[in-house]
């Protein structure tokens, strides 16, 4: 299936790209992000497992169990504090 990868924040600047669309036959978010991990080098260090990354499927903050759709889009970004 097709997704669209959105990356925000210290992610997108690790992996120097904003988004991507991929073909993909994983089923969820946990899945995807291992997929991306797979890829090696930035992929691995931004999203590495330990990490805290949060994750958004369809605009919707998500958990890792999330199932993924075609055509659906995934975000990827560091948690945000505000002060």
């Amino acid at each position: 299936m097709k997704v669209q990868i959105r990356y925000f924040a210290s992610v997108r600047e690790a992996l120097s790209r904003s988004s991507e669309s991929i073909d993909t036959q994983v089923e969820t978010l946990a899945a995807l992000r291992d997929e991306l991990i797979a890829r090696g080098g930035a992929y691995a260090t931004a999203l590495a497992r330990g990490k805290a990354v949060r994750m958004a499927l369809d605009q919707v903050m998500s958990d890792e169990a999330s199932a993924l759709r075609e055509g659906c889009e995934v975000a990827f970004f560091p948690p945000v504090t505000g002060g």
